[in-house]
């Protein structure tokens, strides 16, 4: 196998700098190349729908969050890791599209849920399934053990890192 563009990037390096162990970066400069790979197939594949990144993470939260596909907004945008600024023009833009829809809180009369609408649920099943073969296409030079591997030693150094 020829050397690729992170193994030509390290020789450069260690001319420059012939005692500093470069090894790490071979797998975090993979890794980084490989989630914008991930990420263009995915804002690609979600074009498709009319949305982004971004909007399909709320469709999928609420169409895998039971009880009726509702949350409360803060729940949302702290499980998606966003600003209730940034979730806020989210939402909007999704009920706009009547994708969801902001429905009183039954246990607090001051408080909002968020629930999926028929037409949402319907429009993430599909961007999600679509999402699925693009990402099978991906994987496509990999064979299901090596791709179970693989899975299994980025969840070991997710565990680590997001402890």
């Amino acid at each position: 196998m020829e050397r690729d563009w992170t193994e030509e990037l390290l020789a450069r390096w260690a001319k420059e700098q012939p005692g500093l162990d470069l090894r790490p970066y071979l797998a975090t400069a993979r890794i980084s190349r490989m989630a914008q790979h991930i990420a263009r197939s995915q804002e690609t594949v979600f074009a498709r729908f009319g949305l982004n990144r971004g909007e399909v993470g709320v469709l999928s939260a609420l169409r895998t969050a039971g009880a009726k596909d509702r949350l409360s907004p803060t729940r949302l945008f702290k499980g998606l890791m966003l600003s209730s600024a940034g979730m806020t023009s989210r939402l909007d833009r999704l009920e706009r599209r009547s994708l969801i829809r902001r429905v009183r809180d039954p246990a607090d009369r001051r408080g909002v849920l968020i629930e999926i609408t028929a037409q949402g649920r319907r429009m993430v099943d599909e961007a999600v399934a679509a999402n699925t073969t693009a990402e099978r296409e991906l994987l496509a030079g990999l064979s299901t053990r090596e791709t179970e591997a693989l899975s299994r030693l980025l969840r070991k150094l997710l565990s680590v890192v997001e402890r």
